[in-house]
């Protein structure tokens, strides 16, 4: 297999990388053959994937223009991906040029994409760590050079939480961003469900199994079980709802069934 010029060295790219697939999903260039045929075997199941991940997308950027408008200058985006069109950046900084942004993930490529992408912008960076250690991140150079947690920041943690597994305990990595932030700080948050999804659970379930033949199990989570993430937290109305009626631009009926797939949400810390 032919290995692109922008691919780091040290990534095995026989192996399929949700950061990537979700690329794909999005309509971008950055990901392989092996990432598209699992995504592509995924929409066997659920042909909506794609709206699934725009109506994220689409909510995110809203949700950053919320906290623009809230005096928020702070953002620290886990589990950030491989940059696209309209990131928080771009939205956050045409909002407030004086904003700052922290991106994390621990993909190979979306971190040296993010580099690249990033280069010669003093406001933004990105850290390679993982939302499971939760340490690392607070206590790393690169967040203590951007973010100053004394003051109100937005932590987002858009479509990541569901590849947490509970043995990995993602309440605990939760708590402890939440135990760092100062009060008015807000987190914006999504999740899959079956919830919204307009498919048999069982058919949508094939699509989850895909995630699981790749080792990186999609965990499908409960209203309840989603909401217990903004404990600590105030919820910014309209509470926590499908992604196309939070705060949305244009009529949610307008939107494709499947936009309307799991749950999103903002809260603000007391």
């Amino acid at each position: 297999m032919e290995r692109p010029a922008w691919a780091p060295r040290s990534i095995d790219i026989t192996v399929p990388s949700v950061a990537r697939m979700y690329d794909y999903y999005l309509g971008g260039s950055h990901n392989f053959e092996v990432d598209r045929q699992a995504a592509r075997k995924a929409m066997e199941f659920m042909p909506g994937l794609p709206k699934i991940m725009q109506a994220n997308r689409a909510f995110m950027r809203r949700a950053v223009r919320y906290a623009a408008g809230e005096g928020i200058t702070q953002f620290l985006d886990i589990g950030s991906g491989i940059p696209t069109f309209g990131n928080v950046h771009e939205v956050a900084q045409e909002a407030d040029p004086r904003a700052r942004v922290m991106y994390v993930d621990h993909d190979p490529v979306a971190v040296a994409h993010s580099q690249a992408v990033l280069e010669g912008n003093d406001h933004a960076d990105i850290l390679a760590a993982d939302l499971r250690k939760p340490r690392e991140i607070l206590e790393s150079p690169g967040v203590h050079r951007l973010i100053d947690l004394n003051r109100p920041v937005a932590l987002l943690l858009v479509a990541i939480l569901h590849f947490v597994e509970d043995a990995d305990d993602p309440y605990s990595a939760v708590a402890e961003l939440r135990e760092a932030l100062a009060p008015g700080s807000l987190l914006v948050l999504t999740h899959a469900s079956y919830e919204g999804i307009p498919l048999p659970p069982e058919r949508a379930g094939g699509a989850v199994d895909v995630y699981k033949d790749i080792r990186n199990p999609l965990i499908m989570r409960s209203r309840e079980e989603i909401a217990r993430f903004f404990e600590g937290y105030d919820m910014v109305e309209p509470g926590l709802v499908s992604p196309p009626r939070w705060r949305p631009d244009s009529p949610p009926e307008d939107e494709d069934p499947f936009a309307f797939s799991g749950l999103a949400g903002v809260g603000r810390k007391a």
